[in-house]
């Protein structure tokens, strides 16, 4: 499909529609849909105090707030599931990765639900000006892409996980290459650090799924009218089957259960979206970023 321009020439129409008011009823008559730009949106909830004073409080209010706003200005975002957050301790989120929205919308929903999830993001945002200053200040951990420190980046997030802190990760690795916009393959990281953290706290570190859908239709030059974007931050992803024997495991979790959590992940991941979008994920398979194809579901990409 496509738009004419100013000047009468036809100009390509982006692939992916905005995410409709009519969807977004649908959705609201499964779910009960808060706005995650304010704080405590499901009610009343005692904040992790601990937590918050410890992560440089000032920055992080002063972070928030112009997210928020901006936010709000960008778009018409809405959630649910957020009484799912834990109160206190570990967690670990797993967020899809469509466009850097996928960033700022979980991350802000969490923060106004009274918690301060340290989150692994590339090196890069580091070194933007300004607002990469305030993301180090807030928790941010640096991940240096393609610098073969995988590990020590698996294990400083272990040890961040069994400190009592939660963490956010995006196991997509960058934005979703997926033409049309569905998870991509992920990084076995995620279910790395979720087994081996487990494993040494002796219980499953509570999981969840972040899906975040309608910012891919934003134009960021000039957004108006604001496009309605859709959060769920999902009931708790058990894997507890894949912990079984964890004692014996020896220096680290076995691949399989590695790659068995991976899927686990990914296909729920695929799930909620498919209900917030309202179609069904391409039937060929899902989007391998190494290959740039789709492979069949249940292939190890």
């Amino acid at each position: 499909m496509v738009v004419m321009t100013s000047k009468g020439k036809p100009s390509p129409r982006s692939a992916v529609d905005p995410l409709s008011d009519d969807r977004v009823r649908i959705v609201a008559s499964h779910h009960h849909l808060v706005d995650p730009t304010r704080y405590f949106p499901t009610g009343p909830r005692e904040p992790n105090t601990a937590e918050i004073d410890a992560q440089n409080p000032r920055a992080t209010r002063i972070l928030l707030g112009g997210v928020s706003v901006v936010l709000r200005t960008h778009s018409r975002i809405r959630a649910w599931g957020l009484e799912n957050v834990p109160l206190d301790g570990p967690f670990i989120t797993a967020a899809t990765h469509v466009t850097m929205y996928d960033v700022f919308v979980p991350m802000m929903a969490l923060f106004h639900m009274g918690r301060r999830p340290r989150f692994m993001a590339k090196a890069e945002l580091a070194s933007w000006p300004v607002i990469g200053r305030w993301f180090r200040l807030v928790g941010m951990q640096p991940v240096p892409r393609r610098s073969g420190k995988a590990k020590a980046i698996e294990e400083e997030s272990v040890r961040i996980l069994t400190s009592g802190r939660p963490l956010t990760v995006w196991p997509e690795g960058t934005v979703t290459r997926d033409p049309k916009k569905w998870p991509m393959s992920l990084k076995d990281g995620a279910a790395y650090i979720a087994l081996e953290a487990s494993r040494r706290m002796g219980r499953q570190i509570p999981l969840f799924c972040s899906i975040t859908w309608g910012a891919a239709s934003i134009n960021h030059w000039w957004p108006w009218p604001r496009k309605n974007v859709v959060m769920c931050f999902d009931a708790q992803l058990d894997y507890a089957d894949l912990l079984s024997g964890m004692e014996g495991w020896g220096q680290e979790p076995p691949r399989k259960a590695v790659a068995a959590l991976t899927e686990r992940i990914r296909n729920r991941m695929e799930d909620v979206m498919a209900e917030i979008r309202g179609e069904r994920p391409p039937s060929e398979g899902y989007w391998d970023y190494r290959t740039m194809s789709r492979v069949p579901r249940g292939t190890k990409a």
